[in-house]
């Protein structure tokens, strides 16, 4: 054997390739978050770090205890790690430290891309795919079940189980929860506990939400009731992104984060059931007439509705192909080289609504990297059909929509969806120029699921939480760019 291990790697492999990559990136976010005065504990190089987590991802290898055996047992990862072995607390501990620099090493490797000549966005192909949940949907609780947990969580910090139900078995109600006022007053006095608990440890109470609702701009949508509904959960969601806590690890805190999201949601829900009855009472129609009639009478629950998981709040039970999962709604935007331009998360199950944020997402991340080109031909399937965003790309945007109306599941148009758009995007698709340039759509974005998923086996997220699934969804996609870089220069020095 020789006795250098990078003699056993050959030249074109790509552990070589992925530290020849690290080096032309920009790695000052990572670097910037180490003292400099000498003290503390000397940590591992950071782009070693890097270099580390790219090839694991590559390889599709994204546990931590899984990386650290492989720095062991495999030659590639020796090499990579300078025969260092960090161990798994010390991978873990760093992805997570660095969660928004791991992130925006998706624009560094499309920045590698661009150098190479596979960034072209003539025609992109916008899809999603369901990603599994660092969570089981058996944690999903409702409102009466959460309570229940609160309660029996903050009990465990006054008695051990077996002092507190004796013989019992200790899933029945006590006699002082039995009754409504009861359990209000029980949960309250559980979650001052908590909460006292969470003071102690530091930790802050998240910020107000505030939801501001334009009556105009929601009335121009003409979905009444619903449209003033749907406008408040999507402002709350957004806060929610903004905010991008990280997931806590205690089970109790948990609980109380799960509880406080559940009430923020009814608070939200009375909040647009009242602007909207404010509207329609006092509110003016287009030719500035009083409107005057009062809206139906609608009462929001007392008590959240809806249900939450425990574990991973961000996600939620979306729909797949052939069932529900626990997890996320993953969007990519793929342009004819298979190269992802754009990679987003979200915890709606379906696609409608993503199409114009997508497309938005593109173009700064074109923008970051210096490509002046933009999209002229945006292709997606039905399920993205949203007429007010197709108009705003193609307004706004300055992009061309190819998308059916019609999911293929009917033998006839859905009842009223028919002249207008609808008729024209059918014909459009039905000629020669529309059809071919739709039916590249498949062949362009499928693959690159079907790489991630099947081939690397990256069907479920290693961490918890939106923002960190936004940040590992990120680094699969780099990941995926850079095995095309590689394949592609492989293909150029052998011709």
């Amino acid at each position: 054997m020789p006795p250098d291990p990078r003699d056993w790697l050959p030249e074109d492999h790509l552990a070589w390739f992925l530290l020849a990559s690290v080096e032309q990136m920009d790695l000052s976010a990572f670097y910037g978050s180490y003292r400099l005065d000498g003290w503390g504990r000397a940590a591992f190089e950071p782009s070693m770090m890097v270099s580390l987590l790219l090839y694991a991802y590559a390889r599709g290898e994204r546990s931590s205890r899984g990386i650290e055996r492989k720095c062991v047992e495999d030659v590639a990862y020796r090499v990579i790690a300078a025969q260092q072995k960090p161990d798994h607390a010390t991978i873990a501990r760093f992805r997570a430290r660095h969660e928004d620099a791991l992130a925006e090493l998706f624009s560094s490797v499309l920045g590698l891309c661009k150098q190479a000549g596979l960034v072209k966005v003539g025609v992109i192909a916008i899809d999603g795919t369901k990603v599994h949940a660092n969570a089981s949907h058996h944690s999903n609780l409702d409102y009466e079940q959460l309570a229940r947990e609160i309660i029996k969580e903050a009990s465990e910090i006054d008695a051990a189980e077996d002092e507190l139900y004796g013989d019992a078995r200790g899933d029945e109600l006590p006699e002082h929860l039995q009754t409504a006022e009861g359990r209000r007053a029980a949960l309250q006095e559980a979650k001052r506990k908590l909460e006292l608990e969470r003071e102690e440890a530091g930790e802050t109470e998240a910020p107000e939400v505030k939801v501001e609702l334009d009556g105009k701009t929601i009335v121009a949508r003409k979905e009444g009731r619903d449209g003033w509904l749907r406008e408040a959960r999507r402002q709350l969601d957004e806060h929610r992104r903004r905010e991008a806590k990280p997931i806590p690890r205690s089970r109790a805190e948990r609980l109380l984060e799960a509880e406080r999201r559940l009430q923020q949601d009814l608070a939200v829900e009375r909040h647009a059931n009242e602007a909207y009855a404010h509207y329609r009472a006092h509110g003016r129609d287009t030719q500035g007439r009083r409107l005057g009639r009062p809206a139906k009478p609608y009462e929001p629950p007392e008590t959240p509705a809806g249900k939450i998981n425990t574990t991973d709040p961000d996600s939620r039970n979306v729909k797949t192909p052939r069932s529900y999962t626990q997890g996320y709604n993953t969007q990519a935007v793929v342009n004819e080289h298979q190269i992802v331009l754009a990679a987003e998360v979200s915890a709606s199950s379906p696609d409608f609504g993503h199409l114009q944020p997508m497309v938005k997402a593109t173009k700064r991340e074109l923008q970051a990297i210096g490509v002046t080109e933009t999209p002229e031909v945006a292709l997606a399937d039905s399920g993205y059909w949203n007429e007010e965003q197709i108009d705003n790309v193609v307004a706004n945007e300055h992009v061309q929509v190819l998308i059916p109306p019609d999911a293929g599941k009917r033998d006839t148009p859905r009842p009223g969806w028919d002249g207008g758009r609808y008729t024209s995007m059918r014909k459009t698709l039905q000629s020669d120029y529309g059809g071919g340039l739709y039916r590249r759509r498949k062949a362009m974005v499928e693959p690159v699921f079907a790489q991630t998923k099947h081939n690397r086996r990256i069907k479920q997220f290693q961490r918890r939480g939106g923002s960190a699934a936004l940040s590992e969804w990120r680094l699969i996609t780099a990941t995926h760019n850079l095995l095309k870089l590689h394949r592609r220069q492989m293909a150029v020095a052998a011709a």
